[in-house]
């Protein structure tokens, strides 16, 4: 999705109907000011069954549901 596209806000990373989350027109992991950083997380078994029963019905990858969560937590930080 290209920058000012309004893309699904209730489902990370695909395009079309919306739900959830409203207002978020730019992917959550993708800041103006950089690229990525790779970090390995290990998450007890219950948690990571329950993100994916969660990516399973919104149709997203594990991946991208992780990555708009933290984001939207993120989001409601005070700016430093």
């Amino acid at each position: 999705m290209k920058a000012g596209e309004q893309g699904n806000p209730g489902k990370p990373g695909k395009p079309g109907r919306g739900s959830g989350t409203v207002g978020r027109t730019d992917p959550p992991a993708q800041k103006p000011d950089g690229g990525h950083k790779r970090v390995n997380v290990d998450f007890p078994e219950w948690m990571v069954e329950r993100l994916d029963m969660e990516a399973r019905r919104l149709s997203v990858p594990r991946q991208s549901l992780i990555k708009f969560w933290i984001a939207e937590r993120l989001d409601k930080l005070p700016a430093s």
